[in-house]
């Protein structure tokens, strides 16, 4: 003999075990996600007084350009011939400006622009015109 059991008389009742898996997942996300927070930090900063010592900047900015055929410019005023590989009067130029600069307790800041075709060869020229003249502070920038 068969049992037949009707659906409308059976109860499931509340499963539990599936709502455990849920909050234990939910559990396992929030414990996991914690570690990544990051915590706020005060941040130190120290204001200048009256009585600190000042800050020297370089005040002796100078734009050296160098352009495709060879030319060389020192803020925008030409200096030698593109052929000449010494660069005698860019030389004595920059060594003025750093005694200058030296007597004055300044340092000096040169920034070379090159053009994108100017040759690798004439930026060396300029550089070995800068050791000359013992001028450290140097920076490059390329384009047009």
């Amino acid at each position: 003999m068969k049992r037949l059991i009707h659906s409308d008389t059976t109860a499931l009742g509340f499963q539990i075990a599936p709502m455990i898996d849920v909050v234990f997942v939910i559990m396992l996300f929030f414990m996991v996600m914690v570690g990544t927070v990051k915590v706020e930090r005060e941040l130190i900063t120290k204001l200048p007084s009256p009585g600190d010592p000042m800050v020297r900047f370089p005040v002796d900015e100078i734009t050296i350009g160098i352009l495709e055929d060879g030319t060389v410019t020192l803020n925008e005023e030409s200096f030698d011939s593109p052929r000449d590989k010494s660069l005698p009067t860019l030389t004595q130029t920059l060594r003025r400006l750093a005694t200058s600069s030296a007597n004055q307790k300044q340092s000096v800041l040169v920034t070379i622009q090159a053009e994108e075709q100017a040759s690798y060869e004439r930026v060396i020229d300029v550089l070995n015109s800068l050791h000359r003249a013992q001028i450290q502070n140097v920076t490059f920038t390329v384009g047009t």
